[in-house]
């Protein structure tokens, strides 16, 4: 019998929760028995397994980070909308450590095409049209920016900025800069290339 008021969303969230507060890896059916205090087996009418409760994690986690960017995009264009996209994204790194490791579960095929990481995707690209890129240049540019804010982000989480100047929200704004700065020039070397 299920318990009352548990259900897998509820599950979700506090399981989202614990990723942030305890890490993603430490995130399973029986530690999330203990936060309800309630024994494992009475999850199982709600979850199969920890598997399952790690792909919801890292469903929910995509989605709500595609809400926050889509958000910080809403009628922004160029290196403005670069930007809103970066530190939105970066932003919730810093507040949600569990649930942005999460949104790194690889997810199998079917599953991954039903999430927001296709919207993730999609708003990288309206982005990059500000840019005029062309294929394959534009999948180039969105693998260089994931990687490029993945990168730093995974880099900062672990301390690796605190021990040296200048702070690292220098660092970010030059590196946004930067990535406006390389992906306006592209553009320009490809038009004179091609014209």
């Amino acid at each position: 019998m299920a318990r009352v008021g548990l259900t897998p969303e509820r599950l979700t969230m506090a399981g989202a929760e614990l990723a942030d507060e305890v890490g993603f890896d430490q995130v399973t059916v029986s530690a999330l028995a203990r936060r309800f205090d309630v024994k494992v087996a009475s999850l199982y009418s709600h979850l199969r397994n920890s598997q399952e409760l790690k792909t919801r994690i890292a469903l929910f986690a995509l989605e709500e980070l595609a809400d926050r960017v889509a958000d910080a995009l809403a009628g922004r264009a160029g290196k403005d909308a670069l930007a809103a996209f970066a530190n939105a994204y970066r932003d919730y790194a810093r507040e949600h450590p569990g649930r942005y490791d999460a949104a790194r579960l690889r997810l199998d095929p079917e599953t991954a095409a039903a999430g927001a990481g296709v919207r993730h995707a999609q708003m990288t690209r309206a982005i990059l049209r500000g840019y005029d890129l062309a294929e394959p240049d534009q999948t180039h540019a969105v693998r260089m920016l994931g990687s490029v804010f993945h990168g730093y982000v995974s880099l900062e989480l672990a301390g690796g900025f605190e021990h040296s100047a200048p702070d690292a929200r220098e660092s970010w704004a030059w590196i946004v800069d930067s990535l406006d700065a390389l992906l306006r020039g592209h553009t320009t070397r490809t038009r004179t290339s091609t014209g």
